[in-house]
Parts: C-alpha cells; sequence; structure tokens
C-alpha cells in the first residue's frame, strides 16, 4: 500500500507524477529527451531501444520492480525481441549488443553502484569501442535518473502490478508516446 495517497488505477511512478503535476513536467521532459533522444542539438547516436535497455538493467539491479518491467517490455518492442534486455540484465559480457553497447552498459551499472564508481578504465574502454563523449555523458546521465526513479517509486511504495499484460500495455504506451502526459491526463477507467 503506498504511503500517501495515489491514484488506484496509476501504478508505478505514473501516479507519483499526477499527485505533483509542477514536479512531474519537469521530469517527464527530462525523460523524454534523454530516453527518446530528441534535443534541439540532434539526435542521440543511442537508439531508444538501447536506451530503454540502461533504464531496465539500472532498474533491475535497483531491485524496482515496476520499473525493471516496465522498461524492459519497452527496450523487447523497441529492439524487436524479448532476450536482449533479459541477457544484458543476467550478464552485460555475453549479451547480444555490441563491444559499444556493453562497454556503456557497464559504465551504467557503475553508475548504479556509485557515481564515483565509473573508473577511468570504463570509460577508455568504451572510448575504444567507438562510444562518443555524448553518449558516455547520456548513459551516465539516464542511469541516475533511473536511480531517482527507482528510489521515488520504491520510497514511497507505489503499487506494481503483477499482470504482465500491464506492462505490455504500458510498453506499448511508453514505445507509442513516450513520456510525456496525454492532454487531460489519465481516466479514471485508464487501466
Amino acid at each position: 500500500m503506498p504511503h500517501i495517497p495515489l491514484p488506484d488505477h496509476l501504478p508505478g511512478i505514473t501516479g507519483l507524477l499526477e499527485y505533483r503535476l509542477d514536479t512531474a513536467e519537469p521530469i517527464r521532459n527530462l525523460t523524454q529527451l534523454l530516453l527518446r533522444g530528441n534535443s534541439p542539438e540532434g539526435e542521440s547516436t543511442l537508439s531508444e531501444g538501447e536506451r530503454e535497455l540502461i533504464a531496465a538493467l539500472v532498474s533491475a539491479r535497483n531491485c524496482t520492480n515496476f520499473c525493471n518491467a516496465a522498461h524492459t517490455k519497452a527496450a523487447d518492442l523497441l529492439l524487436g525481441d524479448s532476450e536482449t534486455a533479459r541477457a544484458v540484465k543476467h550478464d552485460i559480457e555475453t549479451a547480444p549488443v555490441s563491444e559499444k553497447m556493453k562497454a556503456l552498459l557497464q559504465i551504467a551499472a557503475l553508475t548504479q553502484q556509485s557515481g564515483r564508481a565509473v573508473s577511468p578504465e570504463a570509460v577508455s574502454r568504451a572510448r575504444t569501442a567507438g562510444a562518443t563523449d555524448r553518449e558516455i555523458h547520456d548513459t551516465v546521465l539516464i542511469a541516475a535518473l533511473f536511480c531517482l526513479y527507482n528510489k521515488y517509486v520504491d520510497g514511497l511504495e507505489t503499487v506494481t502490478p503483477a499482470d504482465p499484460a500491464y506492462y505490455q500495455m504500458l510498453g506499448e504506451r511508453i514505445t507509442g508516446r513516450g513520456y510525456v502526459r496525454p492532454p487531460g491526463g489519465y481516466p479514471t477507467q485508464a487501466k
């Protein structure tokens, strides 16, 4: 049961964002920018699926079930398979991703542990594998952001649906609309 009253029909972070629309707007805008890669400075060179992999990995390592399930499903949909995210969360080094992505995911894993855990060696590995400074920056920022989200969701003990069908619907919503709030919010009947 959540620690504060939240809309019953909006589990996880969605209910928290509806609770405080003033803080939700910058959170949603930053998430949209980082996970969809659209900025005035140009598109991110990381695919949307790769960015969702970072979010899923960090959420899994933080044991935040809602975010783990939501971003794993979004990654699955964007990557077109259900094995890559699972494999990344099991063992980055044997996962079916590029060497550059393995290096970036290791940076995300280090960031999840502590920002100070990101070593010059980890950054050098990513650069050697072809990662740009922007990709390294965005990886650390996405990982740090999801540590915040994970603590936000778990710290207020939001509802975590058990039904995989919920995450299928949520993944489709995330990949289809992104992270912006729909006009008029979320009607009560939305499940």
